[in-house]
């Protein structure tokens, strides 16, 4: 006989649970299984209480995990028993509870959905073209949340009183909006108007008197409208967006774009473009199936897809330097409607686009509110989209592209998506850290250029928005911000600091002063040490493993500027060594040779020439002319070794190559003669048949070669203004630890009688040169070139990896971030029997460097608790 007691069970499920539908989505199954109980938010998730029969909360308990709304996430999922309620007739969603701590993911913020998307372009939907429109499954997430639990009152929405019917959608639990906390409407809602002018007056109103909630609605589509007239008369107008402000013009109109180039002061950099839809994107570019799903996906990226050619192209100016152009589609319901009004306006000969690129100036952060964006940008636009609805953090636009998914651990499809910038719609969310009992919370201050910051809470690892390059005041302000928000909305406090190994650098400064200011340890680790456990950390290996760290710059621990760097990793036992590296070659003038890279062109022929190199005929130097009276002095710097500071970078080696093959003299943006090399080659190149430079590799017989003294094992070295510098031995005699507030630097293990490999790129750049004297095509320069440092540096880590008993090789450094390097490269280790382990939820370059640095300085912690025991 079937027992007709009910019985009762409590739920707590963590994760991305807030602010997606959840608990609407809980009360329908408990509606569907004939359940009673309760459903609300906590501070440690979502707490759910359920009352019936056994078989009824079985399946209660599959659904709840395997139908989950589109946006929701489960990290953390209990189930207790509890005493059965008597008399309970009903399922409720009940208040939010907060407490401190908490274990909720906050929602990144998501592009518009189908459904608002359908209800925009509905004119007799109340909601058509409302600028504003969102639901439980889009809109704004983290750019308007001030705490957690996520609720109304915790939002920039809180301003807002919701009318009657958009109370009637938020209280309805079977309603897509309910309890959407940035709901609203024409009548409810945020404003929206345009501020235009000459030039706009930078004394000009923010915020125009409050009209009757009859006439907001005519005031928006007003506003829009006119901000469409004007786009489409080649003015540039300035929309507040979702995380920031952004710059839009006609990108069909060369004239516009040029404008807004010279008024940006961004010469060449190129521009992103947003286009009405696939079948718009389609008609300026050539998206390949994968690419198409990324543009349509809910975070809606910006992702880079091939220039298409013909009638419908767009002007050089929109991306002088590649033959790629970053797209988009629109991502909020503000760019929907103002489409809308511009395809009103238009013809239909070519498919509506608008550069949107950043609302700021070079070396300035997006602009935040209405009175900044009117002082900032007035000089930049002709006219402001503004409206009163707060952003509480600036979150810029993701950038993806697309690789082919090779080596072990990563995703099984043929093709996976390789972050470039990582911010809007997929931040805050955790990359997953192995358990650890008392995790510490860990804070990762990260580099200096394309800043972001990380902190653990637990087992997870939150890498910040991309903040920038730390190189001003405005943008450091804007680090100390993400730090705090993150910092209150995790609701975690750090334990431990760690940093780059730079002195200068302001991350650097503000880890050490930190730590200071709270009686906390802080570490700083070697900025390429920092780049192979970003890598190693992503892909779960904690074994050990090499790692090939390439990019442009990051100080060594010999005092020379590395870039090309083979290390060997244990990120388990927190030991790493330089295996190998590219033989370094001078920058004469130091960060001069960084903005001219013709300067370290200079400096390899005269390297080559001292060990007879024929000289290259004056006349092919592409840089002879143009800078013909720095030419003299350079070459007595270098005659004479003044302020010419020595480099294993692999990022300049590009920049050496893009001069000498007449790319690029100097730059107006980092990394745009590597970025020109890589455009020079053929698109339909076959690697099969390229043949590569020799790379041929060197063995230093002593590590004082390399310019890496060694003390003796289990020794520290010499301690200087509050400084340690540590050895992995020392924990078998137990580990020295630095006092509260000291600087630790990081490990370095003994070399075991293993050669320093050196990959010689004074012999590739003279075989290159040789080509450049006999007249060969660019482009095949450039192919035997990228073939080289991809078979070269494989064929290093082959060797050191045989030596060592050794099968994983990790990839990172801004290097990787070169589209044909990172497919030449995994293949050229594959090839090798090695197995590469790449990025795939971070950028390979120094906007992924941060999450290494938090392992370390989580790992670190772990190992003393441990040894303190």
């Amino acid at each position: 006989m079937q027992n007709s007691s009910p019985i009762r069970r409590r739920f707590l499920v963590g994760g991305q649970v807030q602010g997606v539908g959840f608990r609407p989505f809980v009360y329908r199954l408990a509606l569907r299984f004939a359940l009673t109980g309760t459903v609300g938010n906590t501070s440690e998730g979502v707490r759910i209480e359920v009352q019936g029969a056994g078989a009824d909360l079985d399946a209660f308990a599959h659904a709840l995990q395997h139908e989950l709304p589109p946006l929701a996430r489960l990290t953390q999922y209990m189930v207790s028993d509890l005493a059965p309620v008597p008399d309970e007739s009903r399922f409720s969603i009940i208040a939010s509870k907060g407490q401190a701590g908490h274990s909720v993911l906050v929602s990144p913020d998501m592009g518009l959905c189908a459904d608002c998307l359908a209800d925009m372009q509905d004119p007799q939907n109340r909601r058509y073209r409302y600028p504003f429109t969102n639901c439980t499954n889009c809109g704004p997430r983290y750019t308007i949340t001030r705490a957690i639990p996520y609720d109304r009152a915790v939002t920039s929405m809180a301003c807002f009183p919701l009318c009657p019917q958009c109370a009637a959608e938020y209280g309805d639990p079977l309603n897509r909006r309910f309890h959407a906390q940035p709901n609203a409407c024409a009548l409810c809602g945020p404003r929206l108007w345009l501020v235009q002018g000459q030039g706009v007056d930078s004394k000009a109103s923010p915020c125009p008197p409050l009209p009757n909630a009859a006439s907001r609605a005519a005031m928006a589509q007003e506003a829009l409208a006119q901000a469409a007239a004007l786009l489409h008369k080649g003015c540039i107008v300035a929309i507040k967006g979702l995380g920031g402000f952004l710059l839009a013009c006609d990108a069909h109109n060369a004239e516009a774009v040029q404008r807004l180039r010279l008024r940006k002061n961004r010469p060449h950099k190129p521009f992103a473009v947003m286009l009405a839809s696939l079948e718009a994107v389609q008609r300026i570019a050539c998206p390949t199936a994968e690419e198409c799903a990324l543009l349509s996906s809910p975070e809606k990226p910006i992702v880079l897809c091939r220039k298409q050619r013909g009638s419908a192209a767009l002007p050089a100016g929109i991306a002088p330097d590649v033959p790629t152009v970053g797209v988009m589609l629109p991502y909020t319901p503000l760019h929907v409607a103002l489409f809308a009004h511009y395809d009103e306006q238009g013809g239909v000969q070519q498919p509506s686009a608008l550069v949107m690129t950043s609302g700021n100036a070079g070396g300035e952060p997006l602009c935040l509110g209405n009175r900044e964006a009117v002082q900032r940008l007035g000089g930049m636009a002709d006219a402001l989209l503004l409206h009163d609805r707060d952003i509480l953090v600036r979150a810029d636009d993701s950038v993806l592209t697309v690789q082919p998914c090779l080596g072990a651990g990563q995703h099984q499809s043929a093709l996976q998506p390789l972050f470039l910038r990582r911010a809007r719609g997929f931040v805050p969310r955790p990359i997953f850290l192995p358990e650890q009992k008392d995790a510490p919370c860990v804070l990762a201050c990260g580099a200096e250029l394309k800043s972001t910051i990380c902190l653990t809470r637990g087992n997870e690892a939150f890498v910040s928005q991309h903040i920038g390059d730390l190189q001003s005041f405005e943008v450091f302000g804007f680090y100390q911000e993400v730090i705090q928000h993150l910092e209150s909305l995790l609701a975690v406090k750090p334990q431990v600091l760690v940093c780059d190994a730079h002195p200068d650098f302001m991350s650097t400064s503000y880890a050490q002063e930190r730590a200071a200011q709270e009686k906390l340890p802080c570490l700083s680790l070697q900025h390429h040490a920092a780049h192979a456990a970003s890598v190693l950390a992503e892909n779960n290996h904690y074994a050990p493993a090499l790692v090939l760290a390439l990019d442009g710059t990051g100080m060594g621990t010999d005092g020379t500027v590395w870039g090309g760097e083979l290390l060997f990793m244990e990120l388990a036992s927190l030991t790493w060594r330089r295996e190998g590296c590219l033989r370094p070659f001078a920058l004469p003038g130091g960060e001069a040779a960084i903005r001219e890279p013709w300067r370290i062109a200079e400096a390899l022929l005269a390297a080559g020439a001292k060990e007879g190199m024929p000289p290259l005929d004056e006349s092919l130097l592409p840089w002879a002319k143009d800078y013909a009276a720095a030419l003299p002095f350079v070459r007595a710097m270098l005659q004479k070794n003044i302020n010419c500071p020595q480099s294993s970078s692999c990022g300049r080696l590009f920049d050496a190559v893009a001069a000498l093959c007449g790319l690029c003299n100097a730059i107006s943006y980092e990394g745009q003669a590597a970025i020109r090399l890589e455009a020079a080659l053929d698109p339909d190149v076959d690697w099969n048949s390229v043949q590569p430079y020799a790379l041929p590799v060197l063995r230093c017989a002593e590590p004082s070669e390399q310019g890496l003294p060694l003390p003796p094992r289990g020794r520290a070295g010499g301690q200087s203004a509050g400084q340690a510098l540590f050895f992995s031995e020392e924990r078998e005699q137990g580990l020295a630890l630095p006092p509260r507030g000291a600087v630790s630097r990081q490990s370095i293990v003994d070399r075991q009688a293993q050669p320093v490999l050196m990959a010689d790129s004074l012999a590739l750049f003279a075989a290159l040169a040789h080509d450049v004297q006999q007249g060969r095509a660019v482009s095949a320069i450039a192919a035997s070139f990228h073939a080289a440092i991809a078979q070269g540096f494989a064929a290093m880590a082959a060797e050191r990896a045989a030596a060592l008993g050794l099968k994983h090789v990790g990839l990172s450094g801004g290097v990787l971030c070169n589209a044909v390097l990172a497919r030449l490269l995994p293949a050229a280790l594959q090839q090798r029997g090695l197995i590469p382990l790449v990025h795939h939820e971070l950028p390979a370059g120094d906007g992924g460097l941060a999450l290494g640095q938090a392992v370390w300085g989580r790992q670190w912690l772990a190992l003393r608790t441990a040894e303190g025991k």
